[in-house]
C-alpha cells in the first residue's frame, strides 16, 4: 500500500497481442494498435517466404523502432492443408515460447485480425493447446469498410443484409448467391477477386449488377484504385482486390 492508501500497481505479465493494421493506409491504424506496437519488446509479422518484408510490417513501419526485436514468420501462399497447419503450429509455438521468455510480443495482421486473417489460425492453435495463455486482439479497419469509405459508397442501409465472402471459384456458386429470392436487398462483398474477375464481370453485366458496383484494388497503397466496376476491363486482377455489389434498392431514400 502507498501512503495514500491506494494499492501499488504491478506490471502485467508478458503477453501476445494480435494487432490489426488495416488494409494499407498507415493512418488507419487505431490508437490501441499504435500503443500496443510501441509497448512491445518484439514485433512479429507474416511473410509469404523468407526474405520478404511483409505487407503488415510495411504498413506499421512508422511505429516500429529500428532497434526493436523483430521476427518474420513464414506462411506460404499454398493450398495444401498440411503445409498450412505446420506453419500455424510452428508459428504459434514460437510466439508462446517468446512470451514465456519474457517478451511482450505483437503479431501484426493486415486488415482486421478476425476477418480472413492469418492471426485467427494462430489464435485458435494457441487457445487449443495453451488455454490459459495471455493473448488479446486489437480490431481494425477492414478492406470492405475502407473501400466503401474511399468510394463514398454506403455499405449497408436500413434492412440491407451484408454478406462478406471470398469470391467463389465457380460462376454457378456466385450466381446462386445473386439469385437468392429470400435476399432481395443485400450487399455482397467479394474478396480476393484475382483472376476470377474475368468471369465475374460478364456475369454481373448479364444480371444488370455491374454498373453501380464498386471495384477496389490495392487499398491504402500509392497505386490504389477505387472505381465503378463497369469501368474495369475483364482481365486478371491482383489478389488484394474486391468488389461491392448492391442488390435491389433500399426502401426509403432521404
Amino acid at each position: 500500500m502507498t501512503m495514500s492508501g491506494l494499492p501499488i500497481s504491478h506490471a502485467l505479465p508478458p503477453s501476445l497481442t494480435l494487432v490489426s493494421v488495416g488494409p494499407g493506409d498507415p493512418s488507419l491504424l487505431t490508437l490501441a494498435a499504435v500503443k500496443a506496437i510501441q509497448n512491445a519488446t518484439l514485433i512479429s509479422y507474416p511473410v509469404s517466404k523468407e526474405g520478404n518484408e511483409g505487407i503488415a510490417r510495411q504498413i506499421a513501419s512508422a511505429w516500429i523502432k529500428e532497434d526493436m526485436k523483430q521476427l518474420p514468420l513464414v506462411f506460404p501462399m499454398v493450398s495444401e492443408s498440411e503445409l498450412l497447419k505446420r506453419a500455424w503450429r510452428e508459428s504459434g509455438e514460437k510466439l508462446v515460447e517468446l512470451v514465456k521468455a519474457g517478451e511482450e510480443v505483437v503479431f501484426l495482421c493486415e486488415g482486421d485480425v478476425s476477418l480472413f486473417a492469418t492471426g485467427s489460425y494462430i489464435l485458435l492453435y494457441i487457445k487449443a493447446h495453451y488455454p490459459e495463455f495471455p493473448i488479446r486482439l486489437i480490431p481494425g479497419v477492414t478492406a470492405v469498410s475502407a473501400a466503401a469509405a474511399v468510394g463514398t459508397w454506403p455499405l449497408a442501409m436500413q434492412k440491407d443484409q451484408l454478406l462478406i465472402v471470398p469470391t467463389p471459384d465457380e460462376p454457378r456458386c456466385l450466381e446462386k448467391l445473386l439469385d437468392d429470392p429470400d435476399c432481395p436487398s443485400r450487399v455482397i462483398a467479394l474478396l480476393k477477386l484475382g483472376s476470377r474477375w474475368t468471369w465475374v464481370r460478364p456475369l454481373l453485366k448479364r444480371k444488370g449488377l455491374l454498373a453501380g458496383s464498386l471495384f477496389a484494388k490495392r487499398l491504402g497503397f500509392i497505386d490504389q484504385e477505387i472505381i465503378d466496376a463497369s469501368e474495369v476491363s475483364a482481365s486478371d486482377m491482383p489478389y488484394f482486390s474486391l468488389l461491392l455489389i448492391r442488390q435491389g434498392q433500399t426502401i426509403c431514400l432521404p
